[in-house]
């Protein structure tokens, strides 16, 4: 029996892992995922065959997240995953941990430790692309300010997580909003395997978040589109509502340790449920 830390290849098997759990992830994630902490993707092996994974990724000195803690089902029950788990906290060392929990493992994550401070929720709907003149694709140039933004708003300084998730990808787009020469807003766009997610968002007025929304380039008339959102009370949250998204998924936000101190847009979406 081994745990190692994952190749990008397994990365991808995971992911297949997840999409059979019903998870949906995008097209092109592992790339991303993988480059924020390779060190931080962990899989067991029994004979050479995967059974168990899970990643913490070590976004900065002080804080990790914590997500894909997933066990084939032929192999649970028999103490696989708490395995991989005690490897990833201690992965983690002395970092504080987030993770997005769903209903049936949180007992199990709250005696460990961990204490819910909120709700992530998963709106589904549809929306009907329209252009904007102030709304471009991001361009490399646009990259620290948007690695800026993203730490004000989740408190975590995850460099290299966002370096690679702004980039863009045939599957992946972020699009930035601007007032005059400043960047007033942002969304990434991606792929999946049913239809596509947007996150982050962050914007500072409904009519920019209206628009940031429509902006989504991989939007089509018969695939739904998905977004995450912190908070079934937060402004985002009431305007997807208006525009006939439902909830369809809901997680409990977790840390163990301190809490990352944010400075978030009054309209804003996370990344992903996998790395925060």
């Amino acid at each position: 029996m081994t745990i190692r830390a994952m190749t990008p290849e397994d990365l991808d098997l995971v992911l297949t892992w997840a999409a059979d759990e019903g998870w949906n992830p995008g097209l092109d994630d592992a790339k991303a995922f993988h480059a924020a902490d390779p060190t931080g993707f962990l899989i067991k092996e029994i004979a050479g065959e995967p059974v168990a994974a899970i990643s913490v990724v070590n976004h900065d000195p002080g804080f990790a997240f914590l997500g894909l803690y997933l066990c084939k089902p032929a192999f649970r029950g028999r103490g696989h995953g708490i395995e991989v788990w005690r490897a990833g906290i201690a992965h983690a060392g002395t970092r504080s941990i987030g993770l997005d929990g769903v209903p049936d493992q949180q007992d199990n994550y709250a005696r460990s430790g961990f204490v819910k401070t909120g709700a992530t929720i998963r709106y589904e709907g549809h929306i009907t692309p329209i252009a904007d003149p102030r709304i471009h694709p991001a361009s490399p140039d646009d990259l620290d300010a948007l690695v800026a933004f993203d730490t004000l708003a989740c408190g975590i300084t995850r460099t290299a997580f966002a370096t690679g998730w702004f980039g863009p990808s045939p599957t992946r787009q972020t699009q930035v909003l601007r007032d005059g020469a400043e960047i007033a807003g942002f969304a990434t766009f991606r792929r999946c395997r049913l239809g596509s997610k947007i996150g982050p968002v962050y914007a500072r007025s409904a009519t920019d978040a209206r628009a940031l929304l429509a902006a989504n380039p991989f939007a089509t008339a018969d695939e739904p589109c998905f977004v995450d959102v912190l908070n079934p009370d937060a402004p985002l949250a009431t305007m997807l509502t208006s525009l006939g998204f439902e909830a369809t998924f809901e997680t409990a936000r977790m840390f163990s340790g301190a809490l990352p101190a944010t400075d978030p847009a009054r309209f804003q979406a996370i990344a992903t449920m996998e790395l925060g």
